[in-house]
């Protein structure tokens, strides 16, 4: 596994990712849902929900990282709230 720089971070990084898909899929089995539409006007899983989530965290830590001077822990802050906004209302 020389090919990648393997930090704690990055190792944090992708097991947490890992647990997160885990954790959704027995979710899923366990306890199935039906779609549910929200703020988006589009119906959404858990899953699609979770997508959202990851893709926009990957936005506003990328818009953190160009525009903000304030340390990368306060990005995840934002991104915590736009999570917890995801999986309220959309």
């Amino acid at each position: 596994m020389s090919w990648m720089a393997w930090t704690l971070p990055t190792a944090i990084f992708f097991v947490t990712i890992a647990l997160l898909l885990v954790t959704f899929s027995v979710l899923a089995v366990r306890f199935p849902e039906t779609p549910r539409r929200g703020v988006l006007g589009i119906e959404t899983t858990r899953g699609d929900r979770l997508f959202i989530t990851l893709l926009g965290s990957a936005f506003i830590t990328l818009a953190w990282l160009g525009l903000m001077t304030a340390a990368l822990p306060w990005a995840m802050l934002v991104c915590l709230v736009w999570a917890a906004a995801v999986f309220r209302w959309v």
